[in-house]
């Protein structure tokens, strides 16, 4: 009889305990200042791609607000600083990359997207796992992580000796590294190169979507994105997969992500066509996982390491979502939606897949459903370990309190009750 999951509880967030090799990574990086300065931000992306074409301006402005929220961020330690400049040269560099593949070919513009599967739902609900899950479908096209890092290849580069992509060679060396910085990140939310991510990334070329808040504390930035239209940011995104597509079919996607829950009107008005898969999970379950990877994470990003700050912070912004998503919920069409309940996907994941494929008019064939069930098997849950969670004890929240907070959602979806 096989033994189930590792439990694990990290007892050192509040006052974490490094590692030689934590200690020396973060002395290191505090040898390498880094400025937040636009300018100096495209020109570095202009000497790494040695293009200089970032098609409109407009992303100027989004892009100097995220950089003043992160100078903002007081405790944003030398690790945390150096993670959001070399994020904003990526970004800045495959919207080079993009627009010159534009340039090139703009007959991309014309590829259709037809019927794309997409995926809302809070952090930590089952998305990432459902989206994975689906994934293992190759009928659809889905994105590794390692591609949503650089979606557009460098045509100066080809693969190595060994066959490998020089993109997805890059990320697994990057991912060594996270592993051996924060081993217990893997636990809470796996980001192997090879597994498919969530399409937040190809958002970040017009610097317009929530991912900023989950590496620094950028309260300035969340108040200007919550108060500008995305629409149009979806549309870039949905310019930047029509892209992967040409590149690599097929030409039917599945997508994720938890943004798309205060986003459905603009997702939906951009992917009218959309099958669009709502999970939704206890809130308080969701915070304390996220809050928990989050701070675990802040002992090498921040120099003061906040338990109690992040998990405020953060229980106001899944209130935000969940506030965004009951609103416009309903004027998704019912024919082209459907909720999923975790309790109830964690309990036949299969049959989920299945709920989902007869409303998106996608035959389950053996060969599809051999997939899955291979999925399956070669991806246990908690095959890493699993976290144990404390709200009380490591975040000062009150279970009650929260489900009191949060009663506006479970009023609307028959959620489970977790804590």
């Amino acid at each position: 009889m096989s033994e189930g999951p590792t439990e694990i509880r990290i007892t050192d967030l509040a006052r974490p305990r490094l590692t030689p090799d934590q200690r020396a990574a973060v002395e290191g990086a505090g040898r390498m200042p880094v400025r937040f300065e636009l300018e100096s931000i495209l020109q570095a992306a202009v000497e790494q791609t040695g293009l200089s074409n970032f098609g409109t301006d407009d992303f100027r402005e989004r892009l100097a607000v995220w950089l003043q929220a992160a100078e903002e961020d007081e405790h944003l330690g030398p690790v945390g600083r150096i993670s959001v400049h070399r994020d904003c040269v990526r970004y800045a560099a495959n919207r080079l990359r993009f627009e010159d593949l534009i340039a090139r070919h703009p007959e991309i513009l014309e590829v259709e997207i037809r019927r794309p599967i997409i995926i809302a739902g809070l952090p930590r609900s089952g998305t990432t796992h459902l989206l994975n899950l689906v994934a293992a479908d190759r009928r659809l096209r889905s994105l590794p992580y390692w591609e949503s890092l650089e979606p557009i290849p460098d045509p100066r580069e080809s693969p190595g000796a060994d066959g490998v992509d020089p993109r997805l060679a890059r990320c697994r060396a990057t991912h060594a590294l996270q592993d051996r910085f924060t081993p217990l990140l893997k636990n809470m939310h796996d980001l192997a190169p090879e597994h498919v991510h969530e399409e937040i990334e190809v958002q970040a070329l017009d610097f317009s979507s929530y991912l900023l808040e989950w590496i620094a504390t950028v309260p300035r930035w969340r108040d200007y994105y919550l108060t500008h239209d995305q629409t149009p940011h979806y549309a870039y995104m949905k310019n930047v997969l029509k892209a992967l597509q040409w590149l690599r079919g097929p030409d039917r996607w599945v997508l994720k992500s938890p943004q798309h829950m205060e986003q459905l009107l603009p997702l939906m008005e951009i992917f009218p066509d959309a099958t669009l898969v709502v999970t939704h999970r206890d809130p308080r379950s969701v915070i304390a996982s996220a809050v928990t990877m989050l701070v675990y994470g802040d002992r090498m990003r921040r120099t003061r390491v906040e338990p109690e700050a992040v998990a405020a912070y953060w229980v106001d912004r899944v209130e935000t979502l969940l506030r965004a998503c009951v609103r416009d919920r309903d004027q998704v069409p019912e024919e082209q939606s459907l909720d999923v309940l975790f309790h109830e996907f964690m309990a036949d994941d299969v049959a989920t897949v299945e709920r989902i494929y007869e409303l998106a008019n996608l035959p389950m064939t053996p060969e599809a459903r051999a997939a899955l069930d291979r999925f399956m098997r070669e991806n246990p849950r908690g095959k890493h370990g699993r976290i144990v969670y404390d709200l009380k004890e490591d975040f000062g929240l009150d279970p009650a309190e929260l489900r009191e907070r949060f009663a506006f959602y479970f009023d609307r979806f028959a959620v489970r009750e977790e804590w």
